[in-house]
């Protein structure tokens, strides 16, 4: 195996989560999730950091709640690695997440929004007048958005907020999850490069193991990461773990091992920027 990229740059894992059970309703969260049904806090993540090299993270909400953001600042509070916090505010009332984000801005370690748009009946939600006035006033405060773009419903939906709202800074989850499983690039690939296509547009590199065959490896994720570099370019793409979830096909390490197979070849900067530099700059850490 080559070598992995120059430790000095900074290893950033830019999707991760946490959650407590006792402290934070998640109606998602069912036991049909099997392993990962139960509290997972930041003492079980941190020996896997520090095993892959990693030198931050950034947790990002699994509830459109408000305790949920709490909680998760609470844990940034107390553990340095946690580099930023992705968060929520009712994006569909924009007048009261203003008034949220009056609040949450002033903590230097939140660094964006995201709303479980997938959860959501209605797979337009995110383009209704309503949220579009939210991401207006998102984009005031300087601050990113996180798109939950689950194929096929949601990613077609980037190039519309980036034409509404072009001073947002947008960053699209998973991939928008491609049919890895299924080995389809079609439509999947023609919506991403459409949202590529907007420069304040960037993906992440993160989630795709969940997607693919359950005997997954890197050469079943390389040909999806291939096209996002082909289309995005690597200052546009950052790696996350989507840790614990993660967990439901592999691991930590294995996902950290697999995506570094996937970007052999590729060129010193790209990695880097993948692997760390995007986020940084992205989510200003």
């Amino acid at each position: 195996m080559e070598a992995l990229p120059d430790q000095s740059k900074p290893r950033i894992d830019a999707h991760q989560h946490f959650w407590n059970l006792d402290k934070v309703a998640y109606p998602w969260l069912t036991p049909d999730f099997g392993t990962i049904y139960r509290t997972i806090e930041a003492p079980e993540l941190e020996p896997l950091l520090q095993a892959a090299g990693m030198d931050g993270t950034v947790i990002v909400q699994a509830m459109n709640s408000y305790e949920d953001t709490d909680y998760m600042l609470h844990t940034a509070s107390r553990y340095e690695w946690v580099a930023g916090v992705v968060g929520w505010v009712p994006l569909d009332r924009p007048e009261e997440a203003a008034k949220k984000l009056e609040q949450y801005s002033r903590n230097p370690l939140f660094k964006g929004v995201r709303h479980l748009i997938h959860e959501e009946k209605d797979p337009d939600w995110v383009v209704q007048d309503s949220v579009i006035e939210g991401l207006k006033v998102l984009a005031g405060f300087g601050l990113t958005f996180d798109v939950v773009a689950v194929f096929p419903d949601h990613l077609k939906h980037v190039p519309t907020l980036a034409e509404k709202v072009p001073d947002l800074r947008m960053v699209i989850d998973h991939l928008a999850k491609p049919r890895i499983k299924e080995r389809q690039m079609e439509p999947w690939a023609g919506q991403l490069k459409a949202a590529a296509a907007y420069p304040q547009v960037y993906a992440k590199v993160s989630g795709l193991n969940t997607a693919a065959p359950d005997n997954w490896s890197a050469a079943d994720i390389k040909p999806y990461i291939d096209y996002a570099i082909n289309h995005f370019g690597a200052d546009r793409l950052m790696f996350g773990s989507d840790w614990p979830v993660a967990n439901l096909a592999g691991d930590y390490g294995r996902v950290w091992l697999e995506t570094n197979k996937a970007l052999q070849g590729r060129s010193q900067g790209e990695i880097e920027a993948i692997l760390g530099g995007t986020a940084v700059s992205f989510y200003n850490l």
